[in-house]
């Protein structure tokens, strides 16, 4: 394949990711935009597999080894649940962030034979460079991953002085960039890729249970990055583009994200949450539980309805008796409507998949800027799941870990109903006093079950 039809494909690709990417903003449009992914992807692939450079031993090694790649792709692609799509999100990431370590080593390894001047210096620091965020992106995304897998705890890991280590770090891996451009020798990359490795799985661990879908973003973000500094590396001018996309989107999701959640965006990558300003604010009275016959009662004389779904949901694998209930309520002339805030999940736009999935009428399903006003008129409100994201401590008290934050006010409405496991404090450890407010019954149980239950008396 001539170098000529090879430009043209990674233009054509180029331009089939950018369309892929515009058109997951809208529902209607988003199976196409996956398909203009897939196309593209399988075009950059073959333009390269079967560019210039490519060829002997090389293809025949490279083909076999992209076979077995699609393979174990397609197998975990179906095993996996909605509820595990967080973890292999932060996984993926760091295989991308290791292909960047060991592209910036073999780069290294190779050396700078061929250049000269000024192109030595750009060569180095783009060794390094990609090394330093891949291997952030690595050890991160394993961190990452172990917490939303439930094998590591959630909780923000606090070391004294965490701030001085990281600071320390990074001066220290700048130091070692001078030394390697002054050739020390490669010890001075080895070096910091070790203090890379620990500087990323510090930095997540740092990092608490309800910024985690803000960390995923994040890693996302890395791992664009990293991708761009191997195309550099490589001279791949499409594996540049496709790196600053996938970077530029992640960062501007999770800042749009952090501005959700009233964060500093600078706060959450240096682990800022985990830790509260003085003592928590005590919660008065308990929790009362209710029945289905109760709760189906209320939802037969209500006349306005709002779900508001979490990963409990997720869970449960309860979108589809969600998605039956809504239809049998609308069907008996109720408005029913979904209130999605924008780390609900743990992963962006985890639930709005899910209902998705289920196929729950999009128009229907508002975020939280476009129904918070709306539950002051709201008869009864269902909470599957949820928990931070309808905590009113982030407005009632000052010195919890989440104060600030803007949540669903769903206890505004005349009665909340919350499908819950057990008494819990969720993911991120934190109470919530939604759970015994007056106007709150807790409805105790596997969602999927309750719902089930609920069906049957709802006809």
């Amino acid at each position: 394949m001539s170098i000529g039809i090879v430009t043209a494909a990674y233009i054509a690709a180029s331009v089939l990711f950018i369309l892929a990417l515009g058109g997951l903003s809208n529902q209607e449009k988003a199976k196409r935009a996956v398909w203009y992914g897939i196309v593209g992807m399988g075009l950059a692939v073959l333009a390269t597999v079967f560019g210039p450079g490519i060829g002997g031993w090389s293809l025949f090694l490279l083909v076999p080894l992209l076979g077995v790649g699609a393979f174990i792709g397609m197998v975990v692609a179906k095993r996996v649940e909605m509820t595990e799509m967080p973890q292999l999100v932060a996984a993926l990431h760091s295989f991308v962030g290791l292909a960047a370590v060991f592209i910036g080593l073999n780069s290294d390894i190779i050396g700078t034979s061929g250049l000269v001047g000024a192109e030595i210096a750009i060569h180095e620091v783009e060794v390094f460079l990609g090394v330093f965020i891949g291997a952030i992106t690595f050890t991160g995304s394993i961190i990452a991953y172990g917490k939303l897998a439930g094998k590591l705890d959630g909780k923000a890991l606090i070391l004294p002085f965490r701030h001085v280590l990281n600071a320390g770090a990074i001066v220290l891996s700048i130091i070692l960039l001078l030394m390697y451009m002054n050739h020390a020798g490669s010890w001075t990359l080895y070096l910091m890729l070790l203090i890379a490795f620990a500087l990323g799985a510090h930095l997540v661990a740092a990092i608490g249970g309800a910024d985690m879908p803000v960390v995923v973003s994040m890693l996302n973000s890395y791992s664009g990055w990293a991708a761009a500094a191997t195309g550099f590396l490589l001279g791949n001018d499409l594996l540049i583009v496709t790196g600053a996309l996938v970077g530029s989107s992640g960062a501007i999701l999770s800042y749009i994200m952090c501005k959700a959640m009233n964060r500093s965006f600078i706060s959450v990558i240096l682990g800022g949450f985990g830790g509260t300003k003085g003592p928590t604010m005590e919660i008065d009275g308990e929790m009362i539980a209710t029945d289905f016959n109760s709760v189906a009662t209320q939802l037969l004389e209500a006349d306005s309805v709002v779900i508001i779904p979490g990963y409990g949901m997720a869970v449960a694998q309860a979108q589809q008796s969600v998605s039956e209930l809504t239809r049998r309520l609308r069907d008996k002339g109720k408005i029913v409507r979904f209130a999605i805030h924008p780390v609900a999940g743990r992963l962006p736009g985890h639930m709005n998949v899910l209902l998705a999935e289920a196929k729950v009428p999009y128009d229907i399903v508002l975020e939280m800027d476009e129904i918070n006003d709306d539950f002051p008129q709201t008869d009864i409100v269902i909470v599957i799941g949820s928990n931070d994201i309808v905590n009113p401590a982030a407005q009632e008290d000052p010195n919890s870990p989440i104060a600030g934050m803007p949540v669903l006010e769903c206890w505004k409405a005349k009665s909340v109903i919350v499908s819950k496991r057990g008494q819990g404090t969720g993911y991120s450890g934190i109470e919530n006093p939604l759970f015994f407010k007056e106007n709150t019954r807790m409805l105790y149980g596997d969602a999927k079950a309750s719902l089930d239950q609920i069906l049957q008396l709802i006809n």
